[in-house]
């Protein structure tokens, strides 16, 4: 063809037709194959443009943009139609024309959809963030309420700040590790005791760790049975959010994407502490595709899905040694100084355990050459396990034996008492005390109690931590006062616990799951179903009978699930005198073999579940006439029945309206012995029974935190033997009864941080044993009655502790010798609850 146009052959014009008529022979050729993919392409766009345009309708957004593309497809569809009829009329003539004009409409249809519906596009994504960003604020505001990013605080933020000698180098390492921008879960792994919950602790205080995750940094305890629903409910409260109820885990966790990615806009630390091989799948629940959002794990176990495992090395000698001389307190003080190749030997036999070093360490402080040399021979014979932590509870053994007899009872005994609670949870020291007091004799106030556990924890075997300081140290007052184990001593007080059979031991503790009970528990109907058929089961010579559970216990413990339905065994505990019940359900019935405890002195309830438990057959304790301390713990109180014999009731965190409001029984009648009342953290308590006033017996009252209380009872002089009054954070209280001077044995008045508070009494000048009045944040009191001239008269010295605003209202009173003004800070630590209940 090339030579056709070539040279003379033809002329210019001639040549140049020949082209046109080739030309219109290949578009006539492409029209149909053209025609054909441009209706393909229009039937396949035309009803998504159509049903575009119904979801723009529902969404209340402009019609334009869609309108523009939907006329694009109707004028290429029309196009369409009139080159079908040219098709069908064989007019090839034009097939060139409609072939350019459906080539150019093709053309223009793709430059729509390639350029301005995907910038369109990209718009629309940007608008729909913003509206997210919008509902997120929303709920910011209303359900998820507000929360900080300032600073760690709340229920599940870091715990106080940990001493962390020697392991500076590990943190820095992990710290660098952690802060990586590929990393999203960090596995810290060790044997237990190699302190890998004290470093998490530590890198949560970091400044480099805080100055990127601020307030944004979550710490929650699994332990060996973590509840999901639990974990969760935690994290939201940390963020100052309403919780919401969860239908299931799988619930629980959807809401906790939605409040994470909330948080989210900031960077997010969560620290899951003690994660157990069986929750190895648990954990991936708390994976999100979150900027920004990294998981440290601390375990046992190296969790290789998660990638590669950080492991924890035992100390280096140097810091071993280090560590090992701070808790032995050796110093200049000493009475014996150990030369440095028996530290040295004794280190070495620690095999770089910083909860070794520690606790042996601190069994060793001022102690004599004997026992030191002892020591040193006993940790020399001690086989070496490399894995697992059996050669670390026989070292840590040889410290608890050398706890001496201080006093009337051994401070191994009080030690073991520690394994009757759940496992990383904070013991309340009011409890030890309330335990202590009947099985040991020791005094009512604490002291005695106080002195065992100042011991153990110079020792390191268990760690004090107050919460909230109220109150002088010579009040002794402990409501505030925590004790926390580590796990691996808890087993090793449990062990002590463990070594007669169970019918034997002094101190038994039961766990209980679901329907997974023990093989010697005999429920209630299964031991009426044997009753039946005894008379039918006859051997030869003797009777078949079910052997009933009859233990010799002291102290019981028993442990329930959320899953434990109250079917109880029938056994026989005679010789209990404390009663120790760990629940979680949410209705939860008394064992009805206590009805038979008639040695019972103690009843101890906690609830460790996140929402109240309802407590039932509370009646049977009516039968006890030997219980004289009752201690309950986040339950709804039932209605009082008669408890002649009790001397101290302690309610925290429970409901009290069924049994102060409801009950048909008179707290006079039901309790009139009572000695100590201590209702604390009761958020319904908006008035205490007038009956309270006609309990001639009470000498301590304590109202502490219960933000609805707004009055006492009116008769409140009519409690004579009342020496202690404390109504500390009550801010709705407005004002106290007349007739408080008539307290004639009132030693201490606490009426701290009572902001709604706006006038002392005018009689409390009259109170002529007063000895403290504590008035820190009373922010409502703008003088104090002229009643207070009298304390010039007092023959002993009254301290009045307030702030420095409280202060001033007390520099127009007469300076006496025997009154001082004095200003005290208050140190509160805002996890004042007993750890994370999961």
């Amino acid at each position: 063809m090339a030579d056709l146009f070539s040279g003379g052959a033809v002329g210019a014009v001639m040549g140049e037709l020949l082209r046109a008529a080739i030309e219109t022979i290949n578009k006539g050729r492409e029209f149909k194959p053209t025609l054909e993919t441009n209706i393909q392409t229009l039937n396949a766009i035309a009803p998504l443009v159509d049903e575009m345009m119904e979801y723009n309708d529902k969404l209340d957004r402009p019609r334009q943009e869609i309108q523009r593309l939907q006329s694009r497809v109707r004028q290429g569809q029309e196009l369409a139609r009139k080159c079908s009829r040219k098709l069908s009329r064989r007019k090839f003539l034009s097939f060139p024309y409609y072939q350019g004009k459906l080539k150019s409409e093709d053309q223009s249809l793709q430059r729509h959809l390639s350029f301005d519906v995907q910038v369109q596009n990209a718009r629309n994504l940007m608008e729909v963030l913003l509206k997210v960003d919008e509902i997120l604020n929303i709920l910011a505001k209303q359900d998820f309420a507000k929360f900080s990013g300032s600073q760690i605080q709340g229920l599940s933020g870091a715990p106080e700040e940990p001493k962390c000698m020697g392991m500076d180098e590990h943190l820095s390492r992990l710290r660098v590790e952690l802060l990586k921008d590929d990393v999203s879960v960090l596995v810290l792994t060790g044997l237990g005791g190699s302190g890998k919950s004290t470093l998490a602790k530590k890198l949560c205080w970091d400044p480099h760790v805080k100055g990127k995750f601020g307030g944004n940094i979550f710490f929650v305890t699994f332990s060996e049975t973590p509840n999901l629903k639990n974990i969760v409910r935690t994290l939201f409260e940390h963020c100052g959010c309403k919780v919401p109820e969860f239908q299931s885990d799988e619930d629980a966790i959807n809401k906790l994407g939605i409040l994470l990615r909330l948080v989210g806009r900031s960077p997010i630390l969560l620290v899951l502490d003690d994660v157990w091989q069986s929750s190895e799948a648990l954990v991936d629940k708390f994976r999100f595709q979150i900027p920004d959002y990294k998981i440290l794990v601390t375990s046992r176990v190296a969790f290789q899905r998660f990638g590669t495992p950080w492991p924890l090395e035992p100390l280096d000698h140097d810091d071993a040694v280090s560590l090992f001389r701070h808790s032995a307190q050796l110093n200049s003080k000493c009475s014996y100084m150990p030369d440095d190749n028996l530290v040295n030997e004794i280190v070495k036999g620690c095999k770089g355990s910083p909860l070794a070093l520690e606790v042996i360490g601190g069994s060793l402080c001022q102690q004599p050459f004997e026992v030191w040399q002892d020591m040193k021979e006993w940790l020399e014979k001690q086989s070496i396990l490399e894995s697992g932590n059996t050669d670390l509870l026989s070292r840590l053994q040889q410290s608890l034996d050398m706890l001496e007899d201080k006093f009337s009872v051994s401070e191994k005994e009080c030690f073991m008492d520690l394994g009757l609670f759940p496992e990383d949870q904070r013991i309340p020291v009011a409890i030890l005390i309330d335990m202590w007091a009947e099985l040991h004799q020791f005094d009512d106030n604490g002291r005695k109690a106080m002195t065992i556990i100042h011991d153990l924890t110079t020792r390191n075997l268990i760690k004090l931590i107050v919460t909230k300081k109220v109150a002088k140290d010579t009040d002794m007052y402990y409501n505030n006062h925590f004790v926390l184990l580590h796990d691996l001593l808890r087993k090793l007080a449990i062990h002590q616990s463990e070594q007669e059979q169970i019918e034997q031991r002094k101190k038994l503790i039961i766990e209980l799951n679901g329907d997974d009970h023990p093989e010697w528990w005999v429920r209630q109907n299964q031991q009426g179903i044997f009753s039946r058929l005894l008379a039918l089961s006859f051997l030869p010579g003797r009777l078949i009978e079910q052997k009933q559970l009859k233990v010799a216990a002291r102290v019981l413990s028993i442990s329930t699930d959320e899953n434990f339905a109250s079917d109880w065994c029938d056994m026989t505990a005679d010789e209990t005198e404390v009663i120790v019940l760990n629940i979680r359900s949410s209705q939860y019935s008394l064992p009805q073999f206590m009805e038979k405890m008639n040695r019972l002195k103690v009843l101890i309830v906690t609830n460790y579940g996140f929402h109240l438990s309802g407590l039932r057959d509370f009646e049977i304790l009516s039968a006890l006439s030997n219980l004289r301390r009752i201690r309950l713990e986040k339950v709804s109180v039932p209605s009082l029945c008669i408890l002649k014999s009790l001397q101290k009731l302690s309610l925290h965190m429970c409901n009290t309206s069924q049994a102060f409001g409801n009950s048909s029984i008179p707290i006079s009648e039901s309790m009139p012995n009572l000695v100590e009342l201590s209702i604390d953290y009761c958020k319904d308590l908006e008035k205490l029974p007038e009956g309270v006033c006609n309990i001639t017996p009470l000498k301590k009252l304590s109202i502490t935190n219960c933000h609805k209380l707004s009055a006492l009872p009116k008769d409140t002089a009519k409690l004579k033997n009342l020496e202690v009054l404390r109504l500390s954070s009550c801010t709705d209280l407005e004002e106290m009864p007349d007739g408080i001077g008539r307290l004639c044995n009132l030693r201490c008045l606490d009426i701290s941080d009572c902001v709604s508070l706006s006038k002392l009494p005018e009689d409390i000048g009259d109170l002529q044993n007063l000895e403290k009045l504590y008035m820190k944040g009373c922010s409502g009191l703008s003088e104090v009655p002229y009643s207070v001239m009298n304390f010039e008269n007092a023959k002993h010295q009254i301290f009045v502790l307030c702030d420095e605003e409280r202060a001033q209202l007390w520099e127009n009173v007469p300076s006496t010798p025997n009154l001082k003004i004095e200003t005290a800070k208050v140190d509160i630590s805002l996890n004042w609850l007993h750890g994370v209940r999961c």
